[in-house]
C-alpha cells in the first residue's frame, strides 16, 4: 500500500512564477513587492525576509543586499550589521514570538549545506520544547501548524519594537 501526503499549500512551489537569476537580489531590487515576497525588514545593508519553506514556523533569514557566495568577501560593517540585526531578531522571537530557544546558522556554500550557495544569508529558526516528534524523526516529513501567512503578519508586527531602530 501506498501512502499519500498531500501538501495542497505547495503548488505555488511546483507551478508558481519561476525567478531568473539570483532569488535573494531578485528580492533586494523589487521593494515594492515586500508584502508578496514576504520581507519583513530592510535598510541600506540588509533585508529580513521569511524562509517559504521554514524548519519551524517563524523562520526568516537576514540577506544583505550585497551579492556574494563568500563571506570573507562581506564588509565587516555589513557583517557587524548582520550580527546586530541576528540579536534584535534572537529577542523578537524570544519575547514577542514565544520562542523557548533559537538557531541561528549560515551554510556557506553547496557543499557546505546551502540551497541558494549563491548568495550568503543567515538563518533564524525559532525552536519550542517538543517541536521535533515522529513525523520529523522518522518519517523524515515536517507538519507546519499553523498559517504561513498569520505567522508572516505577526512577525511583521513585531518589527517596529524589536527590529527598527529605536
Amino acid at each position: 500500500m501506498e501512502d499519500i501526503l498531500y501538501a495542497p499549500w505547495r503548488d505555488e512551489y511546483i507551478g508558481g512564477q519561476k525567478i531568473e537569476g539570483c532569488v535573494f537580489c531578485h528580492i533586494s531590487s523589487h521593494v515594492q513587492d515586500d508584502e508578496n515576497l514576504h520581507v519583513l525588514y530592510r535598510d541600506e545593508r540588509c533585508f529580513i525576509v521569511m524562509n517559504k519553506y521554514p524548519y519551524t514556523p517563524g523562520h526568516f533569514m537576514i540577506i544583505p543586499h550585497f551579492h556574494t557566495d563568500k563571506l570573507e568577501e562581506l564588509s565587516s560593517d555589513t557583517w557587524l550589521h548582520m550580527s546586530a540585526l541576528a540579536q534584535k531578531g534572537v529577542r523578537l522571537l524570544k519575547e514577542g514570538f514565544g520562542a523557548h530557544g533559537v538557531n541561528i546558522g549560515m551554510n556557506l556554500g553547496k557543499a557546505g549545506g546551502a540551497g541558494i550557495a549563491e548568495h550568503i544569508h543567515m538563518h533564524l529558526v525559532p525552536r519550542f520544547n517538543r517541536d521535533t516528534n515522529f513525523i520529523t524523526s522518522i518519517g523524515q516529513s515536517r507538519v507546519y501548524s499553523t498559517d504561513f501567512e498569520k505567522i508572516y503578519l505577526k512577525i511583521k508586527s513585531l518589527i517596529p519594537e524589536y527590529i527598527s531602530d529605536n
